[in-house]
Formats: C-alpha cells, sequence, structure tokens
C-alpha cells in the first residue's frame, strides 16, 4: 500500500534530516581535524558519548550476544576500523573529498562487496548506474595524477577515507547477510568499540584535547555521539519503512552534494572545477544506483 500524504511527508522529513545529519558528520568531522584534536580524540569523544548514552538501553542484550563472533566481527569493522579511518583521513583531506570517497562511494562498494562475499551479481542496469560513481572519484584523482594540485597533497587523507568506506561497506554487505537487528547492532557496536578502544586509547595513543577549546569538545563528543550514531539510524530507518529503501537511497544520494558546498561558508574550502564535477557525478550515480535495481 503507498504511503498516505501525511506519513510520506513524514518519510521524506526523516530522509532530508538524516541527509542532513550525515552531510553535517563530513564537516563536523573535517572541522575537528582541522583543530589540535588528533583522529585518536575524535574517535574516543564519539565513542565515550555514544556508549555513556546507549549504556541504559542495553543492559540486557539476547542470550549469547556477547560471545557471538559475528556481532564482534561487525562491531570491529563498522565500529572501531571505520572511525579510526574516517577521522585520520580528514586531519589530511578535505570535506568534499570526504563526500565523494564516504556516502558517494558506497553503492559501488557494497555492490562489488556483496557480488564477492554473497554472490549477489549486479544487473546490467546497477552496473550502468555505477559509471557517474567511478568518474566522480576520478575528478578527485586527477589534479593530484596530473600535477594540477595547489597545495599539501591530500593523497594519503583520501586513501584513508577511501579505506573507512570500504569498511563501512563491507559492514553493510555483513548486515544484510547476517540480517541483524538494527537497533541490537547499534547498541552492540558503540559499547563493544569503545570496549576496545577506550583502554588503549587512554593508556597509549597520543592525545589533543588540551589544545582545544571545551566548546570544541562537546561539539565533537555530542554531535558525533549523537548524530550519525543514534539520531540518522533511527530517521533513516523511519524513512526507509515510509518511502522503501530505493526512494531513500535516491534522497541519500544529496549527501555528498550538502557536503561539499556547506564547506565552503563552513571551512573555507573552495571548490574547484574538479571537485564540482565530481561532487556532481558521484551524487548522479548514487542517485540512479538507489532506482535501479
Amino acid at each position: 500500500m503507498p504511503p498516505t500524504r501525511s506519513s510520506a511527508l513524514q518519510g521524506y522529513l526523516a530522509a532530508l534530516a538524516t541527509v542532513v545529519i550525515w552531510a553535517g558528520f563530513i564537516l563536523i568531522s573535517r572541522l575537528g581535524g582541522k583543530t589540535a584534536l588528533t583522529g585518536w580524540d575524535i574517535v574516543a569523544l564519539r565513542l565515550g558519548t555514544a556508549s555513556l548514552v546507549l549504556l541504559p538501553f542495553s543492559l540486557s542484550f539476547p542470550a549469547g550476544t556477547w560471545r557471538s563472533l559475528r556481532m564482534w566481527a561487525m562491531a570491529l569493522i563498522g565500529g572501531l576500523i571505520f572511525l579510526v579511518f574516517v577521522y585520520a583521513g580528514f586531519k589530511r583531506a578535505p570535506a568534499a573529498h570526504g563526500g565523494i570517497l564516504l556516502p558517494g562511494m558506497q553503492p559501488f562498494l557494497v555492490t562489488a562487496l556483496a557480488w564477492l562475499l554473497m554472490g549477489s551479481r549486479p544487473s546490467r542496469l546497477r552496473l550502468f548506474g555505477l559509471i557517474p560513481i567511478a568518474a566522480g572519484v576520478a575528478c578527485v584523482a586527477a589534479p593530484q595524477l596530473l600535477g594540477a594540485h595547489k597545495g599539501p597533497s591530500t593523497l594519503d587523507g583520501d586513501l584513508l577515507l577511501l579505506g573507512g568506506s570500504i569498511a563501512w561497506a563491507t559492514y553493510s554487505v555483513l548486515v544484510k547477510k547476517w540480517v541483524v537487528d538494527a537497533w541490537l547492532l547499534t547498541r552492540f557496536v558503540a559499547l563493544a568499540s569503545a570496549l576496545v578502544y577506550m583502554p588503549i586509547y587512554l593508556l597509549w595513543l597520543p592525545k589533543g584535547i588540551d589544545q582545544v577549546p571545551m566548546s570544541m569538545l562537546l561539539l565533537q563528543g555530542l554531535y558525533q555521539g549523537l548524530g550519525p550514531t543514534i539520531i540518522a539510524m533511527l530517521l533513516f530507518l523511519r524513512a526507509v519503512a515510509i518511502l522503501g529503501a530505493e526512494r531513500t537511497g535516491a534522497l541519500v544520494a544529496l549527501v555528498p552534494v550538502m557536503a561539499g558546498l556547506g564547506a565552503v561558508p563552513m571551512l573555507g574550502e573552495p571548490l574547484t572545477g574538479w571537485l564540482v564535477a565530481g561532487l556532481l557525478l558521484v551524487s548522479g550515480g548514487a542517485f540512479i544506483s538507489a532506482r535501479l535495481k
């Protein structure tokens, strides 16, 4: 049954709020990356906040949850590895690159990994929709390869962001393969990642939290720990329930463009012709991929 007008409006509002939060995640992460905070600090702020908020809702997991190797694999890949790569990448690469290499690359990477891990061979139509994404990523790489890039190289940061994108795509495919409840997984990923990471961070990893104002610590902790970790997940699931996965995915294709445009006034990052082309191609490819089965 198609959604009523009022429920459809709720679905679109939930999807657009998800887009805003995910684009904000890219911008806030890059903002933190430009401060004295280390990538390790931002991981700790996110996991510490999220785990404290989710702990009261996580006192009675289903039996066997903590012993499940599948749950631990998803927590380490989609939680810890993803976050370490992404926040290290945003120390070295601009927000627009993050928009292209993180949400923008997901249709491409998920399709490839689903084929590899699940044997889900994509249709020719879906492969056709991935061509613009590949072209958009090439636009990001072109200035580096052609020697036209001005300023310090961002290649190492781009590779870290791509590593984070691969980790998230792997996590997404494993969630689909193993069919795990989203709310259970959200809580477990935050808590398990914090249990592994926080002692290592506190004892051995470099820190810069004493070199930034409290306002920045609160911004990073509250936004990272609540926004993309909890609120966006609930909004995304609401949008999918009302609009369906394809229509919601098409709206999520707005994230790279919104992040790239937002980086101009918020972070003072320029939009070159190559970046504009990359953002449009990747967003267009993600939109097409979400609409094609």
